[in-house]
């Protein structure tokens, strides 16, 4: 008989804490840079340049917190469903929380195009 295959093991994390472990990883794999912390936390993990560096970690944290304090999947996914059943009545209170959703979005992505230091094609 052959080897039996283990299933994988999930491991859920907050935004913050991916964020740290992404930054430590330095363009390693993320599941290799777990393992090789877990498994041999006493060997220096190998340090590779990512293909997009993180320019201002602190601008980052702020966009995943940003982020995991907001509910705007839960919003923008409830919008979704009325627009597809046509129950989505365009009121002003639609309209004005449209428009907050549109500027928390341009919000962060701006904070992220500076954290990440990417340039935009316009």
């Amino acid at each position: 008989m052959g080897e039996r295959t283990i299933p994988p093991f999930s491991l859920r994390l907050t935004f913050e804490e991916r964020a740290k472990l992404e930054r430590d990883a330095a363009g390693m794999a993320l599941g290799a840079y777990i393992r090789s912390r877990l498994l041999d936390p006493e060997t220096v993990a190998p340090r590779k340049r990512g293909k997009f560096p993180v320019k201002d970690h602190k601008l980052l944290a702020q966009l995943l917190a940003m982020l995991g304090q907001s509910r705007l999947a839960n919003n923008v996914n409830q919008l979704a469903k009325a627009a597809n059943t046509g129950s989505l009545p365009v009121t002003p209170e639609v309209e004005s929380a449209l428009v907050s959703a549109m500027r928390d979005i341009t919000i962060m992505r701006s904070l992220l195009i500076q954290a990440l230091n990417v340039e935009v094609m316009p």
